[in-house]
């Protein structure tokens, strides 16, 4: 009998698809739970609260499957609570919980002797205080940047407070209800290169999926992430030291079996872990992962995640084996879209596998630090991570988005 897997999800998550895909595939009975109904789907599906965690956990309790897969932080809560309620290997909810809400990682990972950057927490009425600076504001419960801030004086420490205090009073995440939500995290700013982590925790031991560089620099005053590239060109013992500050994070936090996604800083003195999320790489980026060599040889990393969750190796298949990476397109200026120009063009640079905008014609977007979104992804691949960025750039600067300004009121 097929292997069943629970999927759990937005409904605005851009990853649906490749799952889908992956499990019609490699035979695995697919059960979507989402927070709202996708009649494109031809397959079983249940509506879930993923602000109601107990709510979720009623209406899934008289379904059958034999493992769950959580897309995004929001989902894996629900997700270490149906393990946990099912006797199923994940991530302890206590630990994903931790994960999403920086107050919490800050305070568990400094307890366990884990480099993290020095900070403390500044409740909605309380005195900002004195601060070394650089320092960096940042709002516990956000994700991709959103709210975060470098300041370099007082003064600037005054002005990014309240600009982020604004973004969450008029912020509609359901995680408003969350106590703590309104508070803010400043921390030091730590000076160095930021890479990043992939890798499925099983049995608290890390199996590394990748080390991606992030090769353009993050210094502020926002922090928009853009190119990420694997295989990483810092040296294996460079490597090895992010993997085991990788590895110590998640046992730290209880998150010892699933994926695992880690954000770090090269200081001099080593890694500092900035942030690590019970889940794989976000939005599109894991498509960038289909021409490397995944462990299991697995096609991509969806089916690794699917056969992880029901304790089956994925089958073997032979694949060549390049550098790869992922521009996530930055949004220059907040506005609306009006006309994409260039795209043949971006989509014809040699390298260059898919050019995908995600933001149509017409709609909004908003740049950092208030909004959360890209304009689309461009993915590539090549003999060397240098061939793949230089890709990435030209296709990048074939491109360009006419935007007519955002509407404020008076």
């Amino acid at each position: 009998m097929a292997a069943r897997v629970l999927l759990l999800f937005p409904a605005t998550s851009y990853r649906v698809d490749a799952f889908v895909d992956e499990a019609a595939a490699l035979g695995v009975d697919l059960l979507l739970g989402s927070d709202l109904p996708l009649p494109r789907y031809p397959l079983e599906q249940v509506r879930v609260d993923f602000a109601d965690v107990a709510a979720s956990l009623a209406v899934i309790d008289a379904l059958a499957f034999d493992g769950v897969v959580a897309v995004d932080e929001r989902s894996a809560v629900v997700a270490a609570a149906v393990a946990a309620d099912r006797g199923l290997p994940h991530h302890s909810t206590a630990g994903v919980d931790a994960a999403r809400d920086k107050r919490k990682m800050r305070a568990r990972l400094r307890a366990a002797g884990v480099a993290v950057p020095d900070h403390r927490i500044v409740a909605p009425g309380e005195p900002l205080g004195a601060m070394a600076f650089p320092c960096v504001v940042k709002p516990p419960m956000l994700s991709g940047s959103q709210g975060v801030i470098r300041a370099d004086t007082p003064e600037q420490l005054q002005v990014a407070a309240a600009r982020v205090r604004r973004i969450l009073e008029s912020h509609p995440s359901e995680l408003r209800r969350s106590d703590g939500f309104f508070d803010l995290v400043i921390e030091a700013y730590v000076d160095g290169e930021e890479v990043a982590v992939d890798g499925f925790m099983a049995a608290g031991e890390l199996e590394p999926i990748a080390v991606f560089d992030k090769p353009d620099a993050l210094d502020g005053p926002f922090f928009e992430e853009t190119i990420y590239l694997t295989p990483s060109r810092k040296s294996a013992a460079v490597q090895q030291r992010l993997l085991d500050a990788t590895a110590q994070a998640a046992r730290a936090l209880g998150l010892e079996h699933g994926p695992v996604h880690a954000e770090l800083r090269l200081a001099a003195d080593g890694p500092v872990i900035i942030e690590i999320a019970a889940r794989s790489i976000g939005g599109l980026c894991g498509r960038m992962l289909r021409h490397v060599s995944l462990p299991d040889h697995a096609a991509n990393l969806e089916a690794l995640l699917l056969c992880r969750a029901t304790g089956r190796a994925p089958p073997p298949r032979r694949i060549e084996t390049h550098a790869s990476g992922v521009m996530m397109l930055p949004v220059p200026r907040s506005g609306v879209v009006r006309t994409v120009h260039g795209l043949e063009q971006a989509r014809a640079v040699d390298g260059i596998d898919a050019v995908d905008i995600s933001i149509r014609v017409g709609e909004s977007v908003r740049a950092l630090p208030e909004g959360a979104n890209y304009l689309g992804f461009a993915f590539a691949h090549g003999p060397s991570p240098s061939d793949v960025e230089r890709a990435l750039r030209s296709a990048h600067a074939a491109l360009r988005f006419d935007m007519s300004p955002l509407l404020t009121l008076a």
